[in-house]
């Protein structure tokens, strides 16, 4: 009898919890936190809510019999490599979860969910009760918010400190890990690790608004993490950085709080390549043309293109070593990488704030009469002096293109042109700023120039 081969299983997550009919945490957020990181996810159902980004309507709690025979057909079947719970609305689900989960050797991540971000309580007190006692010591990761930690320590959190205190306390319960979430605190939003004795405060950043499901997205990646065989500390590090991803890129849909966006990160590294790609076209269309050569100015010339979520210069495609002159055409020095520009993507990231959809520059030389052929062609032009620049500006390296970007921005109020120019300084070579939404529409501008000279 021929043997067939063994067969590789992908990493397989559970998620035990409440289904979200905004579907922006629970269930929902958890199978897309799963899918996102190439992990199979599989589901105990424990509650349906009526939910949006408004408030939640209503809980309904499933019989925990038909828990039971949810959770037996996943394990009977197709099985998990790691284990999530987050709503537990009463204490017969909750003691049902526990005698289930006490037995696995799989890690458990467990979020002690008690009240939705609009303030509305979504478990019981026996309920929350049984959670503390009865399933937190069970666990590999609990995740509470600091609201959940100060209730299950029984003392309020308001500073980085007092999250490690908790931390500390909570820990002394049973649980490998504990992580107090700080993105509440008010000093800043760091989250506590407590875990093999160590404190690991995990700095993050803060962004503006109120969000549904992080809480739900961090549990999920750690336990996504756990499943692909990472340690306890590098599923916490990779769940952080997932989760604000998330969050800087969360849905902006609804009336209320805004979902954050658990497949952000799998686009966001799609969107890499498409980046490089179209800036490598870009190149070539350059490259194929000689009258180019005319543009170059002596510092040389770079072309870059942003990711539609860049925010510094790493998140900035451009050429390493810049577009040089060489005999009769132009030609770039390397293939391009990320965070290989400071002026000209500094520029581009400043266009960016005031209009998104402008993504990619090129700096090419400056004089009257390729300006004059600007004007000629159309382009909305506007300029900044260098003299004028300020001097705590000036002494930073790469401020300056920001600042004058933003002054030549602001002349036109706010809408940002297709050539920014300047007429250079002390030291510092006279130059145009070509704009576009892409960069091929930036190469197709310069050759529009060019040809036009």
């Amino acid at each position: 009898m021929k043997l067939l081969p063994e067969r590789k299983l992908e990493p397989r997550a559970l998620s035990i919890a409440g289904s979200d009919s905004s579907a922006g945490a629970g269930i929902q957020a958890d199978l897309k936190t799963f899918s996102s990181l190439g992990v199979y996810g599989s589901t105990v159902i424990t509650c349906i809510t009526a939910q949006n980004t408004m408030g939640v309507y209503r809980v309904v709690p499933l019989p925990s019999k038909l828990i039971e025979a949810q959770y037996r057909a996943v394990f009977e079947d197709i099985g998990f490599d790691s284990v999530k719970t987050g709503l537990l609305p009463s204490k017969p689900i909750v003691e049902k979860i526990v005698k289930l989960l006490e037995k696995t050797d799989k890690p458990i991540v467990v979020d002690p969910v008690y009240m939705a971000g609009t303030g509305f309580k979504l478990t019981s007190e026996d309920a929350y009760k049984a959670i503390t006692e009865k399933l937190v010591p069970i666990a590999t990761v609990v995740t509470p918010n600091i609201n959940e930690a100060s209730k299950i320590a029984g003392f309020k959190i308001e500073s980085v400190s007092d999250a490690e205190k908790a931390a500390k306390l909570i820990a002394s319960y049973g649980p490998k890990a504990v992580v107090v979430k700080g993105g509440h605190l008010r000093e800043e939003p760091i989250d506590v690790a407590f875990y093999n004795g160590e404190v690991i405060r995990l700095a993050g950043s803060r962004v503006e608004g109120v969000f549904h499901g992080a809480g739900c997205c961090f549990s999920a990646a750690i336990a996504a993490w756990l499943a692909k065989g990472r340690t306890i500390q590098e599923a916490i590090k990779k769940a952080k950085d997932f989760v604000e991803k998330a969050i800087a890129h969360h849905h902006p849909i609804g009336l209320g709080v805004k979902p954050v966006n658990p497949t952000a990160s799998l686009y966001m590294d799609a969107e890499k390549w498409d980046v490089i790609v179209n800036v490598k076209s870009a190149v070539r269309l350059l490259e194929e043309n000689p009258k180019v050569l005319k543009l170059i100015p002596e510092t040389s010339s770079n072309l870059v293109m942003a990711l539609s979520y860049a925010r510094d210069l790493s998140e900035v495609a451009g050429v390493p070593g810049r577009i040089v002159k060489v005999q009769n055409k132009v030609k770039a020095v390397m293939e391009p990488s990320y965070g290989a520009s400071r002026h000209v993507a500094a520029t581009v990231l400043t266009a960016m704030k005031f209009d998104p959809s402008i993504r990619a520059g090129m700096n090419i030389k400056m004089d009257n009469h390729v300006l004059e052929t600007c004007r000629r062609l159309g382009f909305k032009i506007s300029s900044y002096d260098r003299r004028l620049e300020p001097i705590d500006i000036k002494s930073k390296e790469g401020m300056s293109t920001s600042w004058g970007a933003e002054q030549a921005i602001k002349a036109l109020r706010g809408v940002v042109p297709d050539i920014i120019y300047h007429e250079g300084d002390w030291g510092k070579e006279p130059m145009i700023t070509v704009l576009g939404v892409d960069a091929l529409d930036v190469a197709l501008k310069v050759i529009k120039i060019v040809e036009a000279l």
